[in-house]
């Protein structure tokens, strides 16, 4: 225990202490009915063993998925420190080598394979290799695509400290994208054939986008971003319950007809944590609002749409879309907390908690035990006597969601399906319940597998649904019309001007003007085909990535909130009510995923917006493809827990020396108050060098208190009450703390770094509640658990050949990461470091927690002043920005689609369902899909996402995306609807992943592949005049230019002197950023900027923002006479002529001539002149564009900094790189094999 010290003495501790840790004052026990969720993790299959293929590149895309199976195991490769990580592939397994028990086992990664039964489009990269499989990452072999590494392992599990009964399944070193799946029985594997690649809310103000064609003003509005939400309220009406029986038993698990029964364990977690043994004590107690930027969200001009003639009733409705809301802050409304919380499983908790379709908002339920059991299936007690572990013990009164409601006198009772759902792991299924063979309601007088229902004409809908427009859409064919000028051939070889001078948009689904109008914006929902293949032959034939690129939390200006009782659900595939479903007649509708038939809720059927009743398909769900839900307790686990940060503080020599406590102290004095929270906040400080050192700051005290705990293999909390303070009660305490913390360790001379056991305390502080942990880095780990070595060698930079250590040295940071994850808690990593640190290991404690990875290299603040500018900026982005707490995400699809492989930042849960600790507006996901089944009985599908989540305030909100595509039957349509932004972006994801599991040799050959087959199968359906020449659909002709630059990118690039920690971050930034802003780190934009005019100029605020077109990214578009501007997303270079015009070097850049400005420049100066004030208003649009603040070097002709300017400019040839010409005869000799 801590005893008064006098000042200028601390309390030291080099043992742990006798008495038990107790839960943090303020927060009680919770209920007795309440169990923690277990720190379980539950395990998935890896890929199966790959087969040979017959062909160089015939098959490159296809490759056959397995059920999902639960009880692959995993290797754990023991290294020592320092020694060299081999990834290679174990032999092929045809059963299970081991199972692995836990109430949700394994670990995720953040490329998770799920296997599926049918042939997948870029289901892993290309196997092209003829021999057994078994590779490493020095193979030499020259692969066409991306081989298939991850095999089978045998299980070795690792204790954890915080749960001493429970184990984890350890993952490969190497993995780091290995990825595990909740379940415990196990299904015989059967061998597959793998392929290659062919196979706060934060006020932000936006500045205004380039002019938009005028029927795309549609899509404006769901291009949102900032605090402005519309909320409305149903009144109070007489709620009634549903009239169909609630759907305890959730989803079925079956996959392929064949049932996979797991039993549903339940493993509480303990709440208090015994601290060890106590020790000698030494004290030492220390002496002692500006407005949010957020970036502005790309804006999609969509094609002209026909007008079209609509009755008076429609046009009536014109212009309600966000009629009579109440105007209000989307987070700052604050619920009570019994029905707040908006961290918890998205979907999890939104499907899993056995609610009904209509779940209403009134009704709490006793906690379930799992957050496995919230977003969409059944609770683990309330399963069926069939299942293999009996329920826990029953709580006094019984559980509304797990007994039938009361039915409607006036509608018949919907009999359960034949087949009650067996637990999957802990109540997830191995398919989505809409897959199953569900029995349809009895009032519907049709089958609910029907895609096209006819009949029930009798009720008006302002739109059409999707099911309703089959007849008109079924016969959808580009090729029965005008040639599309998405299809109009291109020869590459022969047009040299094939960048367009204005951005490239996302290009518009092929769908009736009214779902145009409806559909999800771009900037939120992507795919990476806009035209959906009908099959999956016909996807393979395409050669193309089908998958999903999201950006889920994004910075809305204007987002519908709803707050109802009545939150209304697909009782099968529980797909919230979203504008593709199909009213029947006035009191059913029917899904537009799994095409179940469901009852319209009483109360949905009053319109707030007209105050009328009988008006279901007004309601703003059904207006509107994005909404967010003010979510109940019944999608709550636990009460909503306060916002918690954590500041974990290297003060090492190193870091003293680098400055950065004084940018961090300061700006966290300056946006202290500007936190997001409630008057529950809480924040807590730690630092460590050799030692770690705890800050008592408990009210009371009249300075702040250090408390340092000497003994790091053995970590304890001294004080657990008094760490986490709540941030108003001791504001002048923490205000003391941040003035002195900046010089506190001036004179160290402590070169040692004990990071893994500061995370390892920092855990045990965080587990109670969940949060945010920030940690600051500078220098390689060197002391205690997690401890690294350097593995870089810098002559081995610009290496041609084999690319080491991209993976980790060690899984410690992985394991601890995974605990961070089951407790809520994530793991923000800034690293400021001059010198290697290891990133690749360092990287996963973000990667599995859904944390954030920010990179300073050669950070200095007196040497640096760029990158000191930079984090200070974005500091303030990040300390400002909304934050969600306890957050899961779900994506369905429709019937016959499927997802396979997901990245990001996560933790995987289940087959569809991400974990995310904290989730923030800059984060951005990919999901590779599949087709299981033939389309042919659809002429739309639809993608949902959900986004269950704490917000800052303690509510429990559901944010739902919804988008909507045609289905088409020609391999012309298919080419005709390519996003090839999209693509590219899912490429370079499944390019990072593949260079981590085999190496950087293959993702470069897969790169190349994509293009030679995409191309190659587009030029089989051309006439022979023009096969001889390199031809592509004008959608596809940004393809290889935008491969070449995936090629030249950090990431990827051989030949060129690249640093391991750069090219580590430039993959983490691949695998986290959302596409618009992935795109620019891609292929940078390059301007002309000595001649800016007015001319198309847009206004933006009060200030008039020029519009420069885009040039090629070749020398031969500069001139020595003129200034240009490069856009990379994260830096900006002005190449200022040796030519240049004086004046305007003197009107912008304040110097007289070019001689005078000097080498080293990174700002442009205030002056009172037309040009620079244009060159300034430019640049800051483009500034405010993106979340994290770019870095601005002037770069003279002729100087040596201009190397790097050069090397962005990708259609040149490099010493080590094609150019573009160059590269497009390559890809033409290898289609002419």
């Amino acid at each position: 225990m801590c005893l008064p010290i006098p000042v200028n003495t601390c309390i030291s501790f080099s043992g742990p202490a006798q008495n038990q840790m107790q839960v943090l004052s303020g927060y009680g026990l919770h209920h007795q009915n309440y169990i923690a969720s277990s720190g379980h993790y539950s395990q998935g299959p890896g890929k199966m063993t790959s087969l040979p293929l017959d062909t160089q590149c015939g098959d490159y895309y296809s490759a056959l998925y397995t059920v999902p199976t639960q009880n692959v195991t995993v290797n754990t490769v023991n290294q020592q420190p320092g020694a060299q990580q081999m990834y290679s592939r174990g032999p092929p397994a045809s059963h299970i080598v081991g199972s692995t028990l836990g109430s949700f086992q394994g670990a995720a990664s953040s490329a998770s394979h799920l296997h599926t039964s049918a042939s997948q489009p870029y289901s892993s990269f290309v196997n092209h290799y003829n021999s057994p499989a078994m590779y490493s990452a020095n193979s030499s072999v020259a692969s066409q695509g991306f081989p298939s590494t991850c095999g089978h392992y045998a299980v070795s599990t690792v204790s954890n400290a915080a749960y001493p009964s429970v184990s984890y399944p350890s993952l490969p070193a190497g993995d780091t994208y290995g990825q595990m799946f909740t379940s415990q029985s196990a299904p015989t594997i059967r061998p597959v054939k793998d392929n290659s690649f062919s196979g706060q809310n934060t006020a932000i103000s936006h500045p205004l986008p380039l002019p938009h064609p005028p029927s795309q003003q549609h899509q404006q509005q769901q291009s949102l971003s900032g605090y402005n939400t519309l909320t409305w309220s149903a009144p109070g009406l007489p709620s009634t319950q549903d009239n169909l029986i609630r759907n305890h038993t959730g989803s079925l698990a079956v996959a392929n007809n064949n049932p996979t029964i797991t039993d549903s364990l339940s493993c509480p977690v303990m709440q208090n944590v015994q601290p060890p043994k106590s020790s000698p004590v030494v004290s030492t107690v220390l002496s002692g609002s500006s407005s949010t930027r957020t970036p502005p969200t790309a804006n999609h001009p969509v094609e002209p749409v026909t007008s079209v003639t609509q009755p008076s009733e429609l046009l009536q409705q014109k212009g309600m879309q966000y009629g009579e809301y109440v105007n209000n802050q989307a987070s700052s409304a604050p619920t009570p907390l019994s029905s707040t919380s908006d961290d918890e499983e998205e979907e999890e908790e939104d499907e899993e908690a056995g609610v009904d379709s209509s779940s209403t908002t009134s009704s709490a339920s006793p906690m379930p035990n799992s957050y496995d059991a919230l977003e969409g299936g059944s609770y683990p007690d309330m399963l069926s006597s069939s299942a293999s572990s009996p329920a826990p013990d029953p709580a006094p009164e019984p559980d509304p969601a797990s007994a039938p409601a009361p039915v409607s006198a006036a509608a018949p009772v919907i009999p359960q399906p034949s087949k009650m759902a067996k637990p999957f792991g802990y109540g997830y299924p191995t398919l989505q319940p809409g897959y199953q063979n569900t029995t349809a309601p009895l009032t519907s007088g049709v089958q609910p597998s029907n895609p096209v229902y006819s009949g029930f004409q009798q009720y008006p809908q302002q739109y059409p649904g999707v099911n309703q427009l089959s007849s008109s859409l079924g016969g959808l064919s580009l090729q029965s019309s005008p040639q599309p000028e998405s299809l109009r051939p291109v020869n590459l070889t022969q047009e040299r001007n094939i960048l367009p001078m204005t951005p490239v948009w996302a290009p518009v689904p092929n769908l009736n003007a009214d779902l145009k109008k409806l559909n999800c914006s771009p900037d939120s929902f992507r795919c990476t085909l806009t035209n959906i293949p009908q099959t999956q032959a016909l996807l393979n034939k395409a050669k193309l990535p089908l998958g999903l690129l999201l950006h889920p939390f994004r910075d809305l200006t204007q987002l519908p909130v709803i707050t109802s009782n009545t939150i209304v659900r697909c009782r099968s595939c529980r797909t919230y009510i979203n504008p593709f479903v199909s009213f029947i007649d006035q009191r059913r509708w029917k899904c537009n995923l799994c095409y179940r038939v469901n009852d319209v809720p009483e109360e949905f059927m009053y319109n707030p917006l007209t105050r009328s009743y009988g008006e279901p398909h007004k309601r703003p769900e059904v207006q509107n493809s994005t909404v967010e839900f003010i979510a109940s307790s019944d999608y709550m686990l636990r009460p909503p827990q306060p916002a918690v940060y954590l500041f974990v503080l290297d003060v090492s020599h190193n870091a003293v020396e680098a400055g950065y406590l004084t940018i961090l102290c300061q700006s966290l004095l300056e946006n202290l108050d500007k936190l997001p929270g409630d008057s529950r906040t809480r924040i807590g400080f730690m630092t460590f060098d050799s030692t770690i050192h705890f800050y008592n700051l408990q009210e009371g005290l009249s300075q702040p208190q250090m408390l340092i705990v000497s003994d790091i293999d053995d970590v304890f909390l001294p004080t657990p009450d008094s760490l986490l303070v709540n941030l108003y009660e001791s504001k002048e305490l923490i205000k003391d703390l941040l003035n002195a913390l900046p010089n506190m360790f001036t004179n160290t001379r402590e070169t040692h770094s004990a990071l893994g056991p500061a995370l390892q305390a920092a855990f045990k502080l965080m587990s109670p509640t969940g949060g945010r942990v920030s940690v600051f880095q500078t220098q390689l780990p060197s002391l205690g658990a997690g401890l690294l070595q350097s593995r870089e060698d810098p002559n081995q930079r610009s290496s041609t050949k084999v690319v080491q250590h991209l993976g980790p040295a060690t899984d410690f940071y992985k394991k601890l990461a995974l605990d961070c994850s089951g407790q809520q808690t994530a793991v923000d990593l800034f690293l400021l470091s001059s010198q290697y640190s290891d990133l690749a290991s360092l990287a996963c404690m973000s990667k599995y927690s859904a944390g954030c990875i920010y990179y300073y290299p050669s950070f200095h603040y007196t040497h640096n002043p760029s990158q000191a500018e930079k984090l200070q900026k974005d500091l303030k982005r990040y300390l400002t920005r909304k934050i969600g707490f306890e957050a899961v995400m779900r994506i369905r699809c429709t019937k016959g689609l499927s997802m396979h492989t997901f990245h990001g930042n996560f933790f995987v849960r289940s087959t569809d369902l991400l974990s995310l600790a904290n989730i923030n507006p800059d984060a951005g996901f990919a999901v590779q899909l599949s087709i299981e089944e033939s389309l042919t009985d659809t002429s739309l599908v639809c993608f949902q996402t959900a986004l269950l989540y704490t917000s800052s305030k303690g509510e429990r909100r559901i944010r739902v995306h919804t988008l909507c595509l045609p289905v088409v039957s020609s391999l012309a349509d298919v080419y005709a609807g390519v996003d090839v932004q999209a693509a590219i972006c899912l490429l370079a994801n499944m390019a990072v992943d593949r260079s981590i599991s085999s190496s950087l040799s293959d993702a470069r050959d897969a790169l190349v592949n994509a293009v030679v087959d995409s191309l190659s199968a587009y030029g089989s359906t051309l006439s022979n005049l023009q096969h001889s020449a390199l031809m592509a659909p004008s959608s596809l002709k940004l393809f290889p230019l935008y491969v070449l630059a995936l090629l030249k990118q950090k990431a990827f690039r051989t030949g060129t002197s690249t640093r391991l920690d750069d090219r580590v971050y430039a993959m983490c930034q691949i695998k986290s950023q959302p596409l618009v802003h992935l795109m620019r780190m891609i292929h940078p934009n390059l301007y002309r900027i000595d001649r800016l005019t007015d001319e198309g100029a847009i206004h933006v605020n009060d200030r008039v923002v020029p519009q420069p077109p885009l040039q090629k990214l070749s020398a031969e578009k500069l001139t020595r006479e003129g200034a240009f501007l490069m856009d990379c997303g994260s830096v900006f270079y002005i190449w200022v002529g040796k030519g240049c015009d004086n004046n305007f070097i003197e009107d912008v850049l304040g110097y007289p001539n070019f001689a005078s400005v000097p080498q080293k420049m990174t700002h442009l100066p205030e002056l009172d002149t037309l040009s620079s004030e244009r060159a300034r208003s430019f640049i800051t649009w483009l500034r405010d564009s993106r979340p994290l603040s770019p870095i601005l070097h002037i770069v003279k002709d002729e100087s040596p900094a201009k190397a790097e300017f050069f090397q962005h400019l990708i259609e040149d040839r490099t010493e080590a790189a094609f150019s573009y010409y160059e590269f497009l005869l390559h890809v033409q000799q290898q289609i002419c094999k």
